[in-house]
């Protein structure tokens, strides 16, 4: 375990005790840098990893002071959150077993991360759901979001760092929610502290990878619908009508269109990439 050089506020016994209690797998050995702010958990880990930090290194902050989103958007990372990022080599020397994966398959890391930490979060007794391609929702809002960035040799990746921001205690938009206060409004409080969420987090992210490498992408792609919350949802594309049927392996919304009574040709499924359309949020029923 290492620390930045600001104070935190993560009692490591308490992350420790629950990443032993809850941990099924070894895939990835997690090593722990714990800071209270950095501009960036995946920058920081990039330059750690860039000094020799190997597969399982892990960065978490409680601020970001300029997170980077999905597009170059930027991640508004306000103090009281939850923002951590991993590292994944694909190198078996490193003890990371998971099957190399195209380039243009990337998407698959996020669909595992985010299938991953919405059913660790599950279990607890917290009923998250996915928004397509990368946030999780929690009563129809944005509790978290993921964003995967890669280094890729010859068509394959061959690193990823795998960012992850959950709101905890800190400000929310309208369209958001953190966790605390969901949990102030229920009979129960599946998540007692910040070094359980941490803990969830991080063995959601490990799950999931599992699941990809074991299981394969069929597999995870099934369990990621099983929780999208978007599946059935009704969306517009170049004013044609459509319903939301999948995803395919390399993240593309699947949507049936509505041919009606035209008699013009008309693909009836047409795949929409990630950025292309926003789909907005809405209860989950999942």
């Amino acid at each position: 375990m290492e620390f930045g050089l600001t104070a935190v506020e993560f009692d490591l016994q308490n992350l420790e005790a629950a990443l032993k209690a809850g941990r099924k797998y070894t895939y990835l050995p997690f090593s722990l840098h714990i800071f209270e702010s950095v501009s960036s958990t995946n920058q920081t880990l990039w330059d750690l990893l860039n000094q020799g930090a190997i597969s399982g290194t892990v960065v978490i902050a409680t601020q970001q002071t300029a997170g980077r989103g999905q597009w170059g958007r930027k991640w508004i990372s306000p103090a009281g959150g939850l923002y951590l990022s991993v590292a994944i080599s694909f190198d078996k020397l490193q003890g990371i077993y998971i099957p190399k994966i195209e380039a243009t398959d990337s998407y698959q890391l996020t669909f595992a991360t985010a299938w991953g930490i919405a059913f660790q979060l599950r279990q607890c007794g917290v009923n998250v759901g996915i928004k397509w391609p990368n946030d999780l929702v929690l009563d129809g809002r944005k509790l978290g979001g993921i964003l995967t960035e890669t280094k890729v040799n010859k068509g394959q990746i061959t690193q990823a760092v795998i960012g992850v921001g959950i709101n905890w205690t800190n400000s929310v938009p309208e369209t958001g929610i953190n966790l605390e206060s969901w949990q102030a409004s229920q009979d129960f409080r599946p998540i007692p502290c910040l070094e359980m969420l941490t803990s969830t987090v991080l063995l959601g992210i490990e799950s999931g990878m599992e699941c990809l490498s074991q299981e394969g992408v069929s597999i995870l792609l099934s369990r990621y619908l099983d929780l999208l919350t978007n599946m059935g949802d009704q969306v517009y594309v170049n004013n044609l009508s459509g319903t939301v049927v999948g995803v395919t392996p390399q993240g593309n919304l699947r949507v049936d269109l509505e041919t009606g009574d035209t008699k013009e040709q008309i693909t009836p499924e047409i795949y929409i990439e990630p950025g292309t359309i926003s789909l907005g949020y809405h209860k989950s029923s999942v």
